[in-house]
């Protein structure tokens, strides 16, 4: 091989091989879509814990000795404005090395898919959520499934492990629980890890959805449902919860802790995760009448 041949095979090679790209799936269409998808800027929560997901859906960054954790992908249109809010903290999405996923829906498994592409990083949820994150497509037991229907359905994901309940993901020396709380979905996951800044810190809690939505026809209470999420709500109320998160940032009051960020840490407070269950049950016993329960 001469000199200019060896050349080019070698820009060749730096071309095929050169730095990877986040590659977004086909945007999802829904009526509160466009809404949930708008930016917010990223901001740190609390010590090694940030949030970089859209106004309306949560997508939770942990910083950790040996890369990073990602929670949640909102949205398969969300993954450029997460990416982007990774960056702009300064840090690389190319250094994630574990996704997990509170639930296989596609406002919050959406836009995994193109980071699990992306990092090549193993995606963790609960048994259950597994086989759904894998296939793209709800489970018939899922509240929210309709039968011979694409609705709900998401980009598949690869590399899914299921993470069994009080069993942990660890990256470096930080270790995340996984804890059970089934009811929005069979295969719920609320995970919970320490974030610390210097000498400070506080059991984070990022509680998966407690609300009864579901698909026409649908009965929490003759399905069971309603039993799983009563108890996933105990079993949330009960964590060591110094800082709340969720899914959707509603649940977690964040506009409105962010407007009081002058005050000190408006997100530290150890009752938040028992409000956040008497909340979801209150809601839960309202659709139970609407059910004649």
């Amino acid at each position: 091989m001469n000199r200019t041949s060896f050349l080019l095979v070698s820009l060749f090679l730096v071309a095929a091989c050169g730095p990877r790209e986040l590659e977004p799936d086909a945007p999802y269409a829904c009526d509160r879509c466009e809404d949930w998808n708008q930016p917010i800027d990223a901001f740190r929560v609390h010590g090694n814990t940030w949030y970089v997901g859209t106004n309306g859906l949560s997508s939770i960054l942990i910083e950790t000795d040996a890369g990073l954790i990602l929670i949640d992908g909102a949205l398969p249109q969300s993954s450029e404005q997460i990416a982007v809010n990774i960056r702009e903290l300064g840090f690389d999405p190319l250094d994630i090395e574990a996704i997990l996923v509170s639930h296989a829906h596609f406002d919050h498994a959406g836009g995994v898919a193109a980071f699990q592409r992306l990092t090549r990083a193993n995606v963790y949820t609960s048994e259950a959520g597994a086989e759904t994150l894998s296939s793209g497509r709800l489970s018939e037991g899922d509240p929210q499934y309709i039968v011979d229907s694409d609705a709900g359905t998401f980009p598949a994901i690869e590399n899914v492990t299921a993470v069994g309940d009080g069993e942990f993901v660890s990256v470096g020396s930080t270790n995340v629980r996984a804890v059970y709380t089934p009811g929005h979905t069979m295969g719920g996951v609320t995970w919970t890890w320490e974030s610390c800044a210097m000498s400070t810190c506080y059991n984070v809690v990022y509680a998966d959805s407690l609300t009864a939505v579901s698909a026409q026809g649908f009965s929490f209470g003759a399905s069971g449902a309603a039993d799983r999420m009563i108890e996933s709500a105990g079993t949330i109320a009960n964590l060591d919860c110094d800082i709340l998160l969720s899914p959707h940032p509603f649940f977690f009051g964040m506009h409105d802790k962010l407007e009081r960020r002058d005050e000190g840490n408006p997100f530290v407070n150890n009752l938040g995760c028992t409000f956040y269950a008497e909340t979801a049950l209150d809601w839960l016993e309202q659709r139970l009448k609407a059910e004649g329960r």
